[in-house]
């Protein structure tokens, strides 16, 4: 039987393991191994809300930020246009992620098991959230494929590489890429379904019994449904995994390769006197650099995930024995993945903090000069305007 691979990146795994393995039957690991992994899943996942409510505040923070600033006029490029439908990936994961964190870990009633609910809304958005999570993924990680394809056909065809990468090119891409992941969840969104389960307890107080309705999520993975299933075991382990990493890694070797090669030909310009072309080789190398800085970072999160996933073809039981224990900490990843762009831009690109600073720091840089100037007449009127030492350099 195929191994019940976790669909989405995003599903979260909260106590979903715990007892699923009988550790006197393990295959892949042995008995301490797996208890060091339980103890560590059922430890971190009582701060798993809270560090990933706290993620997903400063990503969409960061995410509308990366947005305004890469939309003005005069940063619309090919990559600035994959980097914008980037963010909007993943700010809608953040926003999605962040009511999941509160209601299925944060506030999560004790008596119950993920992902368990008493309340027929909540388990809608959990069905919800299964479904936009694994889709926005898959959207993110294409685009950062792209995002490499495009810049290193740019580096390996400097002549006819603006008119490949051009941004009606990223458009079009873009829009492909947003349809075909919203059309190949499709057996995802059909998948998982919710079932209504009866749960007694007793009032201790009163010592009556009483009914009450769960609601459950669960796979549609028998009967009709189960060529369904396994074909979207197929497609979510190739298209959003296997495949994905695989081009990360290529494409990644292939940006180093092209930037080394890039600095070798700016020092022979350099020799040869001509400062003008090998500063603009310098200029596209720093841009190279930081998108492959965004590519690296991209595959650090899925190359773990990916591993596991093609292990598991093979060792179907190592998902029940390792993935599960450390599925919140591979969400964790994702989700520092979602949300570092930021601070990868600010620290690489000066056009991103110049516009940044321009954008969002308009009241503050004119109260700044506006002091500065009051500082200035009011020195010229006690007569030291000519001191060279004195409002120039405060200035």
């Amino acid at each position: 039987m195929m191994a019940d691979i976790t669909t989405s990146t995003y599903i979260g795994n909260y106590s979903g393991f715990v007892g699923t393995t009988d550790a006197n039957v393990l295959k892949i690991v042995d008995q301490q191994t797996y208890k060091s992994l339980e103890a560590f899943s059922i430890t971190y996942a009582g701060i798993h809300g809270y560090i990933s409510a706290c993620v997903c505040i400063l990503g969409i923070m960061s995410n509308i930020a990366n947005i305004v600033v890469l939309t003005q006029p005069h940063m619309t490029t090919s990559s600035n246009v994959i980097l914008t439908w980037l963010a909007v990936a993943d700010l809608f994961t953040m926003i999605d992620y962040f009511p999941f964190s509160l209601q299925f870990y944060i506030f999560k009633p004790k008596d119950l098991t993920f992902p368990e609910t008493r309340e027929y809304g909540w388990i809608c958005y959990l069905l919800f959230h299964a479904n936009f999570s694994i889709a926005m993924h898959s959207i993110a990680i294409w685009l950062t494929i792209a995002l490499a394809i495009f810049r290193f056909l740019y580096i390996i065809f400097p002549v006819r590489g603006s008119a490949y990468c051009s941004v009606k090119n990223a458009k079009k891409v873009i829009l492909i890429i947003y349809v075909s992941a919203v059309i190949v969840c499709i057996p995802n969104y059909i998948s998982y379904h919710y079932q209504e389960k009866i749960k007694n307890w007793t009032d201790a107080v009163s010592n009556i019994t009483y009914n009450e309705t769960i609601y459950d999520l669960k796979h549609r993975n028998e009967g009709p449904f189960r060529a369904l299933f396994d074909m979207n075991y197929w497609l979510q382990s190739m298209l959003i995994k296997l495949i994905p990493c695989a081009l990360l890694t290529v494409l990644t070797i292939c940006l180093i390769t092209g930037m080394q090669r890039a600095y070798i030909k700016r020092k022979a310009l350099k020799s040869a006197g001509r400062k003008d072309d090998a500063d603009k080789h310098h200029e596209t190398a720093r841009t190279t650099g930081m998108l492959l800085a965004v590519v690296i970072l991209f595959l650090i999160t899925e190359l773990p995930q990916g591993i596991l996933t093609m292990l598991m073809i093979f060792l179907p039981t190592i998902q029940k024995e390792v993935y599960n224990p450390l599925g919140d900490l591979l969400d964790i990843m994702a989700l520092l993945n979602n949300s570092i762009n930021f601070v990868l831009y600010c620290s690489m690109s000066k056009q991103f903090r110049d516009t940044f600073v321009q954008t969002f720091c308009k009241c503050f840089t004119k109260e700044k000069f506006r002091w500065m100037k009051l500082n200035l007449i009011t020195m010229e009127k006690n007569g030291n305007s000519n001191n060279a030492h004195g409002p120039v350099t405060a200035v």
